[in-house]
């Protein structure tokens, strides 16, 4: 087996066994840190011999790492004999990491990575380190930090839970639903980056996205009675459909309007779909009123056979549910493919007039779009322009001027 086989097994089961550790130590630092010395052992040996069980190879590897850990902390003994003894007992490792098995560790490493204690940016870091199984290089590459910020972002967080005293456990029922949502905030900001970079050269980041798909996805089967894990799988379901069609082969962005919608992936449609079904059992939150919209968006075979009344009706409940000033400007772009763009430039400005979103280019772009609309060609240009300025995403910078372009 060599580097790709190594890699391979540890993204399938690097949570499971961190989560595993995590709780026999009780110290997710050290989880983590004994789980990728067994990688790099097996780095080293499994090319010349492959163990008939990579999985549980790797658990008893981590796991002997962390005693060897705890034993050189002399402070700590007295765990150290626990460990000593409860590995003594001749616990079956298949068992403890058996593929076909997911049990409450997973979802208590979920809630302990996205602790309230943490910034939300160390949330993002340690989520996809621990659970999701991702280098910090890979998860440098994919926010466009330096190595070294994502390396510190980590061991902060790992110090403040330690700190803090977060026990490795799953929160009481009714602390759990209050939790929940910090969960789900950090899954949906890890989707949202890779849906629409913030910055870079590229629009999309489909790795970053679907390895949060599959976070979520994890999530439903541990909480299957939780409607708004449902509503935010489809929401990421229903978005991904799109990426095939979201971009040309050398990465330009394509604008909903000129996407090819037979490109779309069916399956993801039908999955969204599906879990949008389970949210709605429930009555939508934040994240099912999202996918409804999404879901508006798939059915549709076009932009002009679109429901955009629907849409816009959704999107008043959204507001309701989550108001920000993010929702009520795309309620506006909802409203002006349904009422026409005089009603919705008025709700942009308005949003202008409070000082909403400052110093960010999605206003000057809806705006730009609905002068563009109304037939006022220089203040559109203008915004525009201001919107290309204020763009860290090459990719959408380059389509925002060439839109200015076009109207000089």
């Amino acid at each position: 087996m060599g580097t790709a086989d190594v890699e391979a097994v540890w993204r399938v089961e690097s949570a499971r066994i961190v989560a595993a550790l995590t709780r026999f130590t009780g110290d997710v630092g050290l989880a983590e840190d004994a789980a990728q010395e067994a990688v790099a052992e097996a780095l080293v040996s499994w090319p010349r011999a492959s163990p008939a069980n990579p999985a549980g190879w790797l658990m008893a590897t981590a796991r002997r790492r962390a005693i060897d850990t705890i034993r050189r902390r002399t402070a700590l003994r007295e765990r150290y004999a626990l460990l000593a003894v409860d590995a003594a007992t001749g616990e079956d490792l298949d068992e403890a990491v058996d593929p076909d098995r997911i049990d409450d560790d997973i979802l208590a490493l979920m809630f302990v990575s996205c602790h309230p204690v943490l910034s939300p940016e160390a949330r993002v870091a340690l989520t996809l380190r621990v659970v999701g199984g991702l280098s910090s290089e890979e998860i440098a590459r994919a926010f466009l930090v330096p190595v070294p910020t994502v390396q510190a972002r980590i061991t902060r967080a790992k110090k403040t839970i330690a700190a803090a005293g977060v026990p490795f456990e799953l929160p009481p029922a009714g602390e759990r639903r209050a939790r929940l949502d910090g969960v789900l905030h950090v899954l949906y900001l890890i989707f949202t980056e890779g849906s629409t970079a913030t910055s870079g050269d590229r629009l999309l980041r489909p790795d970053v996205a679907y390895e949060a798909i599959r976070l979520t996805r994890t999530l439903a089967t541990l909480q299957p009675d939780e409607p708004e894990v449902h509503g935010l799988l489809a929401l990421c379901e229903l978005t991904a459909a799109r990426f095939p069609a979201r971009t040309d082969p050398d990465g330009t962005p394509v604008l909903l309007d000129e996407q090819d919608r037979r490109r779309w992936d069916a399956s993801a449609i039908r999955r969204g779909l599906t879990a949008l079904a389970r949210a709605s059992s429930g009555g939508l939150g934040r994240y099912g009123l999202q996918a409804a919209i999404a879901a508006a968006h798939a059915s549709a075979p076009s932009v002009e056979a679109t429901d955009w009344d629907s849409i816009v009706a959704l999107y008043d409940a959204l507001g309701r549910v989550a108001p920000s000033p993010v929702v009520d400007l795309n309620r506006a772009v909802a409203v002006a493919m349904a009422s026409g763009p005089a009603r919705a430039l008025a709700i942009v400005d308005e949003l202008v007039a409070a000082g909403r979103l400052p110093g960010s280019q999605l206003v000057p772009t809806v705006r730009g779009e609905l002068l563009a609309r109304l037939g006022r060609r220089t203040e559109a240009r203008a915004e525009w322009e201001a919107a290309a300025r204020l763009c860290a995403n090459q990719r959408e910078r380059s389509v925002l001027l060439h839109k200015a372009a076009g109207l000089s």
